[in-house]
């Protein structure tokens, strides 16, 4: 795994993420997303992508459950890694 680039966080994500993403968005399936918290420890959980959007120069993916990942914070998506597309 490479790291998260959390030094620049208003990387844009690279246009094949992003479209990988909004496949997710609209299937509604429930994918395995690995993630940093705020902490640096990594999470794995098990949901549906509700949303895709930018607040603030960041961008965040809104999981099922209703909680906001900044997506360079996101690692993997059902085993396709996230961070490498950031920048």
């Amino acid at each position: 795994m490479t790291s998260n680039n959390l030094s620049n966080p208003q990387q844009p994500v690279h246009w094949s993420i992003h479209e990988f993403l909004q496949e997710h968005l609209f299937s509604s399936r429930i994918l395995e997303i690995v993630y940093r918290d705020d902490a640096g420890q990594v999470q794995i959980i098990h949901d549906v992508i509700r949303d895709l959007f930018s607040r603030a120069g960041q961008e965040f993916v809104l999981i099922g459950r209703g909680q906001m990942l900044r997506l360079d914070h996101v690692v993997m998506v059902d085993g396709m890694e996230i961070s490498a597309g950031i920048g």
